[in-house]
């Protein structure tokens, strides 16, 4: 897209047109400073949204048509209400004819006798035709879910979606709990594959229950990478969010193993990949799923016994299209490799007939595919039955991630609902000053709509069926998303407004018949007012004691003034474990790689300012022995961090796993890809060397802090 010249100026019809899609025009900066968005930014993002902005005719045009659509359209695209309260909406007849309109629910019944409202505004000249509005409102007495609104025009039904969402969701009757944190892949035991796995998962939820009293798992995003090597090692960055990588799958649970012939080469090739990696001084993901999906092809042979075949059967005729399509993208992956771009013209878009030829020919290849996610949702489901059974509140609590790698199978399956010419980032901020580009398309609100929101409902329903709760990574991406035009720097994006009522109703409406906790991830930029929204609506919020400073950000924020309905820990993914930040290591390492932006000296000495006032804050409630001059050891210190998280209010408390066994690496470096091991670094002591999840168990330091995050879950006797 080239640019004119003339429109290096944001007119008032380019203002406009940003409005009514939803761009802004100006956004207020970490600073607190105005920023006014450029022309070139506004016009590649609406271009993004199939709106041609370059010209002024163009933008004429365009407002000319957006006005068309809206007065074209018998209903909106999706009602969306809260129970409990009235919804009103709009209709467009013909001026002066009647609306009759009904109410299908999602049980099937009917309800009519809509109020209607009192509505003003002068008919519209369609093409010689005058469209009037009515206006009419869904009574407050609806079930929450997802019904159907009909409207009678002549011999003519036209019909829309309708969402209704819980007003809030319920408190779960569990009081205050802690749960362990893990980045599940990096947490091999003895029977696992190179890396951690489901069943690894139900043992850590097992002991860290039944030992001491933990209440929830909370694990890394365990969406579908690619079948190809090299595996995107990033959870963060999968090529699908609808479905599950099935190197997290353990061999030797699956049912039909038992009756593989020759058991003893899939037990030679497990040991072979584990001795392997126990040398390795990385997480070797490629190696690991050769070897796991060779012996996952012997078992897939086995015949199933008639009670698993049903259920086989039932389980690919529950996920529908969607688990076609992506068993289809991964075949065709393997044959013509994991970017869909690149692929022949004919096979670049889901519907096509050469996509339904090839899938026709290759129909055994995808039926592995989605047999392969049959037997990874029996492990969560087994993995959550586990943890429940033990005696946590929760179980497991898993991870949504912001979005998909654009050339993988989602970006490939939703193309129609997503904005391909732009990617989703952050602005700058304090720590990444330059901004951030995440390289994934986001949703496009319009299209969303279009589609009554199902891609989006359908990802939400996945994640938490076999869940006690979930983490929405970058929750704040379901109000405003921040765009980048393509070809564009991170800080030359500008936010995009999403109808944050149908986002957060539906994560809300999930989860309710889930019975499930949802915590979002509301750390960085955030208006005032969304967390008040999501603390309205049932949310919970996430709070790292780090970043937990007063307004004057010199002191660290007392216990008592954190928030109740939140999450909190002492440490994230993003940062070293608590030994390794004490240590410096997130100063040594941006050094490093050249990260900084100031003297490694002044950014260490800040640093140990930053520590300085939390051990003198941790000695002011009694946690923490000595003066502010002594230096108290290590482990002393992160024990009695974690203890400080019992003397806030939070309800949920967490405890990452790193920090349990003394590992002092980080998982993920921000602002690096192939510069640090990002995500392939496997869970090890103080000393360096490779923990096994069996040796956790008995683990004096790892047993010492989940007491202590018992007992400050524990109300005293």
């Amino acid at each position: 897209m080239t640019v004119d010249p003339e429109v290096l100026e944001v007119s008032p019809s380019l203002t406009e047109l940003a409005a009514r899609y939803g761009v802004a025009t100006e956004y207020t900066d970490w600073t607190g400073g105005s920023v006014r968005v450029s022309a070139s930014t506004l016009i590649g993002v609406l271009d993004a949204l199939g709106v041609p902005a370059t010209t002024e005719r163009e933008r004429e045009a365009a407002l000319a048509e957006h006005d068309r659509g809206y007065w074209g359209r018998a209903l909106p695209a999706t009602v969306v209400g809260r129970a409990g309260a009235a919804t009103p909406f709009w209709v467009h007849v013909t001026h002066g004819d009647p609306a009759r309109l009904w109410l299908r629910l999602e049980d099937g019944s009917v309800r009519t006798g809509l109020r209607q409202l009192e509505n003003n505004r002068p008919p519209f000249d369609l093409d010689g035709r005058l469209v009037g509005e009515a206006s009419f409102e869904l009574p407050p007495d609806l079930p929450i879910g997802y019904h159907r609104l009909h409207l009678q025009i002549g011999s003519l039904d036209v019909s829309t979606a309708v969402i209704v969402a819980p007003a809030s969701l319920p408190e779960r009757p569990v009081g205050r709990t802690w749960g362990l944190s893990t980045q599940l892949y990096s947490v091999r035991s003895r029977r696992s594959w190179g890396t951690g796995d489901l069943t690894d998962l139900a043992d850590i939820a097992v002991w860290s229950a039944a030992r001491h009293g933990a209440g929830f798992v909370l694990v890394n995003p365990m969406h579908a990478a690619s079948p190809v090597a090299p595996m995107e090692p990033s959870p963060y960055l999968p090529t699908s969010r609808r479905f599950v990588n099935p190197l997290y799958l353990r061999v030797e649970a699956v049912p039909e193993y038992a009756y593989v012939r020759h058991r003893s080469r899939i037990r030679k090739a497990q040991t072979q990949v584990q001795a392997r990696a126990a040398r390795s001084g990385q997480i070797e993901r490629d190696r690991a799923w050769k070897a796991k999906r060779a012996a996952l092809e012997t078992v897939y042979l086995v015949e199933r016994s008639p009670g698993r075949e049903i259920a086989y059967r039932a389980f690919r005729q529950r996920q529908g299209r969607s688990l076609d399509d992506f068993a289809t993208w991964c075949v065709l992956a393997e044959k013509h490799g994991a970017d869909w771009h690149q692929w022949p013209e004919e096979l670049r878009h889901p519907r096509t007939e050469a996509v339904s030829a090839f899938a026709q020919k290759h129909s055994k290849d995808i039926d592995f595919h989605c047999w392969l996610q049959w037997l990874v949702d029996e492990q969560l489901s087994a993995a959550q039955d586990s943890a429940v059974r033990a005696g946590m509140d929760l179980g497991i609590m898993h991870d949504l991630a912001v979005g998909v790698d654009p050339d993988g199978a989602d970006a490939w399956a939703l193309q129609d609902v997503l904005a391909l010419g732009v990617t989703a980032g952050a602005p700058p901020d304090e720590f990444n000053q330059l901004g951030q580009d995440w390289s994934q398309p986001p949703w496009r609100p319009d299209r969303l709509a279009e589609a009554a929101y199902e891609p989006f409902r359908a990802l939400v329903n996945a994640v938490l069926r076999h869940a006690g709760g979930v983490r929405i990574d970058h929750i704040i991406g379901l109000f405003r998303l921040w765009w980048i035009p393509k070809g564009a720097l991170p800080l030359e994006g500008t936010y995009v407004r999403y109808d944050h009522e149908a986002m957060i109703g539906i994560v809300a409406l999930e989860a309710h018949r889930a019975g499930a906790v949802v915590v979002g991830e509301d750390l960085g930029t955030v208006e005032p007012w969304v967390r008040d929204h999501l603390r309205d609506r049932g949310l919970f919020g996430t709070s790292i004691l780090w970043f937990e400073m007063t307004e004057e950000g010199r002191q660290p924020l007392p216990a008592e003034r954190w928030r109740e309905f939140c999450l909190s820990a002492v440490t994230t993914h993003d940062l070293p474990p608590t030994a390794g930040y004490l240590a410096g290591e997130h100063v040594r390492l941006r050094d490093e790689l050249g990260l900084l932006t100031r003297p490694a000296e002044e950014e260490l000495a800040g640093d140990r300012e930053h520590q300085q006032a939390w051990r003198a804050e941790l000695r002011r409630v009694g946690l923490l022995g000595g003066d502010a001059e002594s230096e108290a050891d290590v482990d002393e210190t992160v024990l009695a961090l974690h203890r400080y998280l019992g003397l806030t209010p939070s309800r949920l408390l967490a405890l990452s796993l790193a920090d349990a066994v003394g590992e002092v690496r980080t998982q993920n470096q921000p602002g690096t890809t192939d510069e640090y091991p990002n995500w392939r670094v496997p869970l090890a002591g103080p000393d360096g060397r490779q923990v096994l999840l069996d040796d956790i168990f008995d683990d004096p330091r790892a047993a010492a802090l989940c007491e202590a995050m018992r007992a400050a879950v524990t109300p005293p006797a």
